[in-house]
């Protein structure tokens, strides 16, 4: 089997409550897609999806996609999709760095694989492990009271995992995370993820003013040693996210023991194949896992559910299902949220098809 042809596709997806906002005052309304089409000689076609969260989140942009993809592309007409080591080999050797530009060639080709063999993804990742798996909700900076009425709304939706947005000002924080966690009730997981938004003296200060609050810790400052002495101080239990973007520092955070919980996306560290990695070395190493990406839609959410569920269910921490939170669908078979759970498809390859008349005409074509 040989690649014959990649093309690639931009999508705009609308919030559907408007605007997503983090820390430091970042905000998006509408998030910029490029779904990536693999076509191969033997008539198989695999898609994928990267969705960065706007140019200032993660060292990723929209456009660089695109842009890495014209330059990559080229390089991998003729190899064979279903040679992912391989391929990623490839990948790496046509163009340095980038992790996020190869993404989606790399899932649209575990598409490939799973068609091939009929057989859907999860299981050649590793595995179906129990019959869905659990979500977690990002709540968007606001007030502590909106804030407070969003989780207690996502909460009778069946969500029982709330990321609150928080890494502003601390006074605000402190009552954000007070506000919020009185709407739990038991066996709710409560996430304060700042988004590297605190200094250092404020993030300790923040924790040691919720310290009797049952509430995780996520990446509070821009760096790993700011994050790591953090640590050090508090007593909740500890999330990495956007200082973990590959293996060595993975290594390096678990003999440091720097986290409790490491969040890992599938773009940030290159495609299913990488993440992959990254994920059977957390389950060897005793560390539960946030598996996710940075965002996307029913394509992107698709590929996150068959990595979630191919995870032992110990080691999966929660994971996250982004095509809820817009409003254009671009594929029919992709997970749909139920008493907030999702399941990957138990069809060959990620189990999708997309939507032509939605991706409408490519914005290039390699091959």
């Amino acid at each position: 089997m040989k690649i014959t042809r990649i093309l690639a596709y931009r999508v705009e997806l609308p919030l559907r409550e408007t605007t997503y906002q983090w820390s430091g005052g970042k905000s998006v309304t509408v998030f910029d897609s490029t779904i990536v089409r693999v076509e191969t000689d033997t008539g198989i076609t695999g898609h994928g999806e990267v969705c960065p969260l706007g140019p200032f989140y993660l060292p990723a942009y929209a456009e660089g996609v695109r842009a890495g993809l014209r330059e990559l592309g080229p390089h991998l007409i003729g190899e064979d999709p279903r040679e992912l080591m391989k391929l990623n080999r490839k990948m790496d050797a046509a163009l340095k760095g980038h992790p996020y530009v190869k993404s989606g060639v790399d899932i649209a080709c575990w598409d490939i694989l799973g068609q091939s063999c009929g057989m859907p993804v999860c299981e050649l990742l590793g595995g179906r492990y129990g019959a869905d798996v659990h979500l977690y909700r990002a709540i968007s900076q606001e007030s502590p009271e909106e804030m407070a009425a969003k989780v207690a709304g996502y909460r009778a939706e069946g969500y029982r995992r709330f990321q609150l947005k928080v890494g502003g000002d601390p006074d605000t924080d402190i009552a954000r995370i007070f506000a919020v966690a009185a709407k739990l009730q038991p066996g709710d997981r409560l996430i304060a993820d700042a988004n590297t938004g605190w200094v250092q003296h404020e993030a300790v200060r923040v924790a040691k003013s919720v310290r009797d609050v049952d509430v995780y810790i996520e990446q509070p400052c821009l760096t790993y040693e700011e994050c790591l002495a953090v640590r050090r101080q508090i007593p909740h239990p500890f999330v990495l996210d956007e200082n973990i973007d590959d293996l060595g520092v993975l290594l390096r955070a678990k003999t440091d023991l720097a986290m409790d919980v490491v969040n890992l996306k599938i773009s940030k560290l290159g495609g299913l194949t990488k993440i992959k990695q990254a994920r059977d070395l957390c389950v060897s190493m005793g560390i539960a896992m946030t598996l996710e990406d940075s965002w996307g839609g029913d394509i992107a959410t698709a590929a996150i559910a068959h990595l979630a569920q191919s995870t032992p269910t110990e080691f999966l921490f929660t994971t996250t299902d982004f095509n809820s939170y817009v409003t254009v669908s671009t594929a029919d078979g992709a997970p749909q949220r139920v008493n907030g759970r999702m399941a990957a498809s138990k069809q060959p390859g990620l189990g999708i098809e997309p939507k032509l008349d939605v991706l409408a005409k490519p914005v290039f074509v390699v091959g």
